[in-house]
């Protein structure tokens, strides 16, 4: 895909998919077979329901079908959010995973896993877990340092504010 084709398709859909109080996090055409797919990730700081993506969907289709963006053929268009283990790529991504583990590439080679705490302009304070029962250990982190990040899947993680719940509704 052309770089044109790809900021004019951003350009004509970013607007309909601000209206609706959600971000256009991705825009993707690729050729499976003789069919083209236009795939948009959309996302917001409280995420994406299944009822917000449907609605995106019908406005960004109506709206293509009015333009030649897509050019002559048939295509199929594919809204959906940018899934568990989303690449973090943009300030506001950071900011939406506060809380979560993050597994980082540095930029000086190496490896990290820690949950993030906080985000400020200039980097993020990190908790690192320990290993073989020590306690976990702070760690602060500069974007600079950061070559690439990505959201890591917990199946076993119980959230505080869960267990703040259950505590409350024993009391009761």
């Amino acid at each position: 895909m052309s770089t044109t084709q790809s900021e004019r398709l951003r350009q004509l859909l970013e607007p309909l998919v601000s209206s609706q109080d959600l971000d256009l996090e991705e825009i993707e055409v690729a050729s499976v077979g003789r069919k083209r797919v236009l795939r948009v990730v959309i996302d917001s700081d409280d995420g994406v329901d299944l009822d917000q993506i449907a609605e995106v969907s019908r406005l960004l289709s109506a709206k293509l079908d009015e333009t030649d963006a897509m050019g002559e053929g048939e295509y199929d268009l594919e809204v959906g959010s940018p899934g568990a283990e989303r690449a973090l790529t943009e300030h506001r991504h950071y900011l939406r995973a506060v809380d979560r583990l993050v597994k980082f590439q540095l930029t000086e080679g190496g490896e990290l896993t820690a949950r993030i705490l906080a985000v400020d302009d200039e980097g993020l304070d990190l908790e690192v877990p320990g290993v073989k029962g020590r306690k976990p250990t702070s760690r602060r982190i500069a974007f600079a340092e950061i070559d690439k990040a990505r959201v890591q899947v917990e199946f076993n993680r119980k959230d505080k504010k869960d267990n703040k719940d259950m505590k409350e509704e024993e009391e009761a």
